[in-house]
């Protein structure tokens, strides 16, 4: 195949199509082994199937599933049919899910048992693993097609929790440059874990990471810390990808217990999607103390590989992002849209290959985001030290006014987080009559510990400015997770507003 790779070509036998790619947990435990013959001869098989069905080049299909190797197998089957691909958050309500279907335009919908009910009406659906999925299939070789320069092979939505979800039409080869960028070496040997759901970024973008580099995959169908340790004793993995809130909850699920054996073998660990904490660094060093821990940081919007090693080999300090990756444009902008050089703060906008061409159905909102000849405007607040290394700042819609003085949550965040008592914190602001808004904490405790509301608020007055200091501090058994496994913050600050309401009135 020449010109543009087709995404859906990465899955592929190669020379030994009887290797093991990939354990399917969702069949149960243990797991279903899949060879990658057969993983590919599905994707085939489901490629001629859909074009049997009627559907054809451009049209595009949702999936509304928990991880599963048919699931897998599917994506990677009608994108070699140039068929677009929708995978659906599955935690949003009915109501958004069928906004996504329609804007998308799905021809059909897959649906596993669970999750059926979401699916609109009026789309034809086809359950995994019953009798029309089992004749959808139509075995034989297929020719993957060759993508146009911008053609999509997927669309992601964002989460939607602040407005309606935004579609990201996202090309073969922008994905597959994002992907090819990052492989580097032989990395045929690791076994990694896919615990994040496949209608995310991570998910989606470890799966190929793992295909084009011939690496083998355990995927489970959700994440739960119990299920998540015991994929990496039973298959020895060596690489681990999560977001940093899942690696919290495994470090609090193990405690102050022995560390397993089989932890040693880890040697590349992955927390991306969000920040973290230098006191969560320390907690997965000491349990993989061999393996290398990296932020990674994306975007849908612009993809994955932003950030890599220093060119000069300075090592990268724990909680930075990276260096920006040469093969990548960055830049750091102020409010004014003045761009930032050297060392300081601003807005970060990227543009490379797998930056979007714009949002589905919203010019306006494309305008937004899409600036000054196609530089995505991510809405992050980075800085930038004196080596070039970038760390995150903020969200610039995070941050918030109390007294005239800019707080950022990431801030008091990682300051709580360096109490030896928490495991974790989330700060939301709550409307407050004199000061505008004010700080609130939520913050869980690790195994044995207990803390007084006093204790925590004393410890950020002694360490930080005093206005940064939560004002109400709630203790939580688990933070709670938005679809993505990310920290649902929009319902905290709600929750937060209603309990120190509550508070308020009964001191009165």
């Amino acid at each position: 195949m020449t010109g543009i790779p087709n995404l859906g070509a990465i899955l592929s036998p190669d020379a030994d199509p009887d290797r093991t790619v990939l354990w399917d947990y969702a069949a149960g435990d243990p797991p279903r082994a899949w060879s990658a013959g057969e993983l590919d001869g599905l994707a085939n098989g489901l490629a001629r199937g859909l074009l049997k069905r009627g559907l054809k080049r451009g049209d595009s299909i949702a999936v509304l599933a928990a991880n599963r190797a048919e699931f897998v197998a599917l994506y990677f089957g009608a994108m070699r049919a140039g068929i677009v691909v929708v995978p659906v958050n599955w935690k949003l309500a009915a109501e958004t899910v069928a906004l996504i279907v329609e804007d998308a335009e799905a021809k059909l919908i897959f649906v596993d048992e669970d999750r059926a009910r979401l699916a609109p009406a009026g789309v034809p659906r086809i359950l995994f693993g019953s009798a029309d999925w089992e004749a959808l299939p139509d075995p034989g070789a297929f020719e993957p097609i060759t993508p146009e320069p911008d053609e999509p092979a997927q669309i992601l939505y964002t989460s939607g929790s602040t407005g309606r979800p935004k579609g990201v039409p996202l090309s073969h080869r922008g994905q597959h440059w994002m992907v090819q960028v990052v492989s580097k070496g032989d990395n045929s040997q690791h076994r990694l874990i896919v615990a994040a759901p496949m209608y995310h970024m991570n998910a989606l973008f470890n799966l190929k990471f793992a295909f084009l580099n011939r690496a083998q995959v355990i995927l489970q169908p959700v994440f739960t810390a119990e299920s998540y340790v015991k994929a990496i004793i039973d298959h020895q993995a060596t690489w681990l990808t999560c977001v940093p809130t899942m690696m919290a909850m495994v470090a609090n699920h193990l405690g102050d217990g022995p560390r397993p054996a089989e932890f040693d073998g880890v040697t590349r660990l992955f927390m991306g999607s969000s920040p973290y904490s230098q006191a969560l660094v320390d907690r997965v060093r000491a349990l993989f103390p061999n393996a290398r821990i990296t932020n990674g940081y994306g975007t849908t919007e612009a993809g994955a590989a932003v950030y890599g090693p220093h060119p000069d080999g300075i090592p990268t300090p724990d909680e930075a992002l990276g260096y920006p990756i040469p093969e990548g444009e960055t830049r750091l902008v102020a409010r004014d849209g003045s761009v930032v050089d050297g060392v300081g703060e601003g807005i970060l906008q990227m543009r490379n290959p797998a930056t979007m061409q714009g949002y589905r159905h919203m010019p306006e909102k494309t305008a937004t985001a899409l600036r000054d000849g196609g530089w995505y405007h991510s809405g992050d607040v980075v800085r930038r030290d004196e080596n070039g290394f970038h760390y995150f700042v903020g969200r610039e819609d995070d941050m918030f006014v109390c007294g005239g003085e800019n707080i950022w949550p990431a801030e008091v965040e990682r300051l709580l987080e360096s109490h030896p008592a928490i495991s974790q914190a989330v700060v939301v602001p709550v409307p407050d009559d004199v000061k505008q808004k004010l700080p609130v904490a939520f913050v869980t405790l690790r195994e044995g510990e207990s803390l007084s509301e006093e204790a925590v608020k004393q410890w950020t007055i002694e360490r930080g400015p005093a206005y940064q200091h939560p004002r109400h501090v709630f203790f939580v058994p688990a933070i709670p997770l938005a679809g993505t496994n990310k920290i649902d913050r929009n319902g905290l600050t709600r929750q937060a507003a209603e309990l120190a309401a509550a508070r308020n009135s009964s001191r009165t």
